[in-house]
């Protein structure tokens, strides 16, 4: 929790409790429902919470921009962000309906009424969003070709409307068809913890 501290200082009381309250909920959620890996669920606030608040390292989401978060397993990137952003919409999707559960017991729990969670894969919704955002579900060509009808023309935020992808490692071989359209950041500018070192945050407008 201290990692949140040192990274959004400027949190109110209600999201400083919210966060606080995500360890005890991940730890009795995944001792039913194995959606973070034993390894992981230890370092929940840097591995799973910071790192999708990465994303808000990169663009402050102006009240009412509507994200969709494709793939969310348990709630990331969406929950994190959900609590940070909360007059946001956030609209959170996996296939597998026992994360969905998780998610949306969480959410409850936290208190989070921006929070929609859905059982359906990403190709079947109707919606448009803002933004689409993810962490690292599949190869971003695929990912995209999931999800390029599903954003809104009409921008309201200072980065245009666009997927935001949390994906590490050598992305060069991935991102080739993209390159002249992409940004990419290196959440290791923003995170000084040794997990982030080639972890990235990959912009794509539309």
């Amino acid at each position: 929790m201290n990692l949140i501290k040192k990274y959004f200082p400027d949190l109110s009381e209600k999201q400083l409790i919210q966060f606080e309250q995500l360890q005890k909920l991940y730890h009795e959620w995944n001792n039913k429902i194995n959606v973070i890996s034993r390894k992981d669920i230890e370092e929940l606030y840097e591995r799973h919470i910071l790192h999708s608040l990465a994303i808000a390292k990169v663009i402050c989401f102006k009240d009412k921009t509507s994200v969709l978060d494709v793939g969310t397993g348990g709630g990331f990137p969406g929950i994190p962000l959900a609590i940070l952003f909360p007059n946001c919409k956030f609209h959170l999707v996996d296939s597998i309906g026992k994360k969905i559960t998780v998610v949306n017991e969480v959410a409850k729990a936290v208190g989070l009424t921006n929070v929609t969670a859905e059982q359906i894969r990403a190709e079947k919704l109707k919606n448009n969003y803002d933004f689409v955002v993810s962490r690292a579900v599949t190869a971003f060509p695929i990912f995209y070709n999931w999800v390029r009808n599903k954003i809104n023309n009409k921008s309201q935020n200072e980065l245009k409307n666009g997927i935001l992808y949390l994906k590490g490692g050598d992305l060069s071989e991935e991102l080739k068809n993209f390159e002249s359209r992409i940004t990419s950041y290196n959440i290791s500018q923003y995170f000084d913890e040794s997990f982030f070192e080639t972890k990235k945050v990959i912009y794509l407008p539309f």
